[in-house]
């Protein structure tokens, strides 16, 4: 293997070892950033560890840059960062942890590069690389790393329970690894994350779940949960995901097995989009399937109502987990809650209004819709394959022929409720809701056009059977105005 860097990296990487030598420390670049470079992936994070003050050389290699850049101290944890061009670099002098049962956080001493390496969480991140005049750009490889990176092998570089059990995130980071570098794990260190599974109890949600979002943003994510699942770690985290696993059989009936097909769904969107929250959207679109699981001696199982529990159980699942709770939760929220409108719309005599409805539903997002749908086609009959994707393109144009004719994506009706206010002189109120609802309604069943005459007759005829009376007659030129 070849550590291939750029000019500029060459450059600072010799700037740091001259002013290390002239503060007698000897200096290394560690890491993810020497892994990445030798499996010539790009990697701007660079981490250097130096025998002495990691603080005081990032703040002496600073002073020689020009512009000179802001140093971002951190004492507590006797680190230091600076950006230069497109790097961003992190200094800490070398050190040796060790850890209480009942938190990941380490006592912290210094020591040596030997014990810094120590404590590296797999043998392909403790390679180390010299910036040291004597022996420049030698790689220190205590652990064989460089042979695992051959052998695409995830190893502790010590005993894997003592690994683990130190710091219990390094078997989620072990598995993202592996799901994004393709890499097998050894399976005596499989096997430990399988004993010391319950140890990540002690690891924040936060914590869990930027490694569980690098998973699912890997190119095959279901190499990733598969594993999760198969050592027992996503039972711990992420239950309802886990219980979605299993196929019962009654009568000579079975389903099929929805942890499975969710992760083939979840591929399939993957090799599509690289959408972190359409991702969630394939990953709990049928989450609700266990819990709605019914069993009718005609028709076999069914799972009435998983879309509609699925989007109920969605804002709890995001809490749970410690992920946003805004427009990103709604979206994945509306996707589950819709995901089974399409196929019911590839009858040949579907209504507009049907077509009317989803488009409204699913605003914006009604691209992001029909992509889930299409990779939630999992049958491995190529006839069916052929024959559900033929339907959905057949949605597809119904819904942009209806989209160019009613322009309902993003849509708002075209009369508000500050003018039903203003027409009948009334305050916010039940009556209010009840002619927009009304209004919205009727565009959507076709009943009258998409435009604010009609819309404002029809308002007018509504209000009639609810008492109210016009005080005022509101033009479409004094709405606009």
């Amino acid at each position: 293997m070849v550590f291939n860097i750029e000019k500029h990296e060459r450059e600072i990487f010799n700037l740091i070892g001259k002013v290390a030598q002239k503060l007698g420390f000897p200096v290394y670049v560690v890491g993810g950033y020497v892994r990445d470079r030798l499996l010539a992936r790009t990697s701007k994070d660079i981490d250097i560890v130096c025998v002495g003050s990691g603080i005081r050389l990032a703040q002496n290699v600073a002073a020689k840059l020009r512009p000179i850049p802001r140093v971002t101290v951190y004492k507590r944890f006797g680190t230091a960062m600076l950006k230069t061009k497109d790097l961003e670099i992190e200094f800490v002098g070398a050190r040796k942890e060790s850890y209480r049962f009942d938190s990941r956080k380490p006592i912290v001493e210094e020591g040596s590069l030997e014990d810094d390496q120590n404590r590296r969480d797999f043998t392909i991140n403790a390679l180390a690389v010299s910036l040291n005049e004597s022996d420049f750009g030698s790689i220190v490889d205590p652990f064989g790393g460089l042979h695992h990176l051959e052998e695409k092998l995830i190893k502790t570089p010590l005993e894997p329970s003592k690994t683990f059990s130190d710091d219990p995130l390094r078997m989620m980071r072990a598995i993202r690894f592996s799901t994004q570098l393709n890499f097998a794990i050894h399976p005596d260190t499989l096997k430990a994350i399988s004993k010391n599974k319950d140890r990540i109890k002690i690891i924040s949600k936060e914590r869990i779940t930027t490694e569980l979002n690098k998973i699912i943003l890997s190119p095959k994510p279901s190499v990733g949960f598969k594993l999760l699942f198969d050592t027992g770690l996503l039972q711990y985290f992420f239950s309802e995901m886990a219980d979605l696993q299993g196929i019962d059989v009654r009568n000579g009936k079975g389903h099929k097995d929805n942890f499975y097909h969710t992760l083939e769904v979840l591929d399939n969107i993957s090799k599509n989009t690289n959408k972190l929250w359409l991702r969630w959207a394939a990953i709990l679109h049928d989450i609700a399937k266990p819990p709605t699981k019914r069993f009718d001696n005609e028709h076999g199982w069914t799972f009435h109502g998983h879309e509609a529990l699925g989007a109920a159980m969605v804002p709890r699942i995001f809490r749970r987990l410690r992920l946003p709770m805004d427009h990103k939760m709604k979206y994945v929220q509306k996707l589950v809650r819709l995901h089974l409108r399409p196929i019911s719309l590839t009858k040949e005599n579907i209504t507009d209004s049907a077509i009317r409805r989803l488009l409204f539903e699913a605003g914006e997002d009604i691209d992001d819709l029909m992509i889930l749908c299409e990779a939630d086609i999992t049958s491995k009959n190529p006839n069916k394959v052929k024959r559900y994707l033929e339907n959905y393109e057949l949605v597809r144009a119904k819904l942009l022929a209806v989209e160019e004719k009613d322009q309902l994506r993003n849509w708002q009706p075209p009369v508000s409720g500050e003018v039903i206010m203003e027409t009948f002189d009334i305050a916010p109120s039940k009556e209010v809701g009840t002619i927009k609802n009304a209004i919205r309604e009727a565009i959507l069943d076709g009943d009258i056009a998409n435009n604010f005459e009609d819309a404002y007759a029809f308002m007018l005829e509504k209000a009639k059977g609810l008492g109210l009376e016009a005080k005022k007659i509101i033009t479409i030129k004094s709405q606009d105005s």
